[in-house]
């Protein structure tokens, strides 16, 4: 199974080697993930990052029970048009803990992100975004990666949040079948140590 959210919410514990908390609002409390139990696939560039978890971290004591069914990805034959509504989750830290809904319209598309006319609350980072297809059902379309705001007069007046386009794990997605083929692809942080091992403590004289 992997989890999409933004590189920049992950990376330290990529580079480090560190658990991984994973709340699934509907579970109850969060848990942690060790690193032996994950690897973290990153792609700084795009700002996204999948956390692929084995059938052996699934099975741990408390660990949230996660959907049987994922939200389907919007296919990558194309993009949403300007216009066109999305709505996004996240836990605005700086507001409130609880999980918030967010919407707005799409105001450009960038090639690999949309700019959004919505507001993105420091916290909401790596937050899903989906949209409702015609026939109801909502799609995964993004991630929240940034929010831009409109500083040209001095003060900060509202701007447009950044959402990473997903499309580019489809092909992610259906070439892993393993956790061990996952921890092949990981990258070596700036520890020096693959993320997928924990970093050692230093021996004291």
């Amino acid at each position: 199974m992997g989890i999409a959210t933004a590189a920049h919410v992950v990376d330290q514990s990529h580079d480090w080697g560190e658990p991984i908390r994973i709340h699934h609002a509907a579970s109850g409390p969060p848990v942690l993930l060790p690193a032996t139990h994950r690897a973290i696939l990153l792609d700084e560039k795009k700002d996204t990052a999948t956390i692929v978890l084995s059938s052996a971290g699934l099975s741990l004591p408390s660990l949230p029970s996660l959907p049987d069914t994922p939200l389907d990805l919007v296919p990558p034959s194309g993009y949403l048009r300007i216009g066109v509504e999305i709505g996004w989750l996240g836990y605005p830290a700086a507001v409130s803990t609880a999980l918030c809904f967010f919407r707005g319209t799409i105001s450009a598309w960038l090639g690999d992100e949309y700019l959004v006319d919505g507001v993105a609350i420091n916290g909401v980072s790596g937050g899903p975004g989906f949209v409702v297809g015609t026939n109801s059902v909502p799609y995964l379309m993004g991630l929240v990666s940034a929010y831009i705001p409109n500083r040209a007069r001095g003060e900060t007046l509202p701007g447009l949040s950044v959402v990473r386009d997903l499309s580019h794990l489809h092909d992610t997605l259906q070439a892993l079948k393993s956790l061990e083929e996952a921890k092949k692809k990981e990258t070596v942080g700036v520890s020096g140590i693959p993320s997928g091992e924990a970093v050692p403590t230093p021996k004291l004289s």
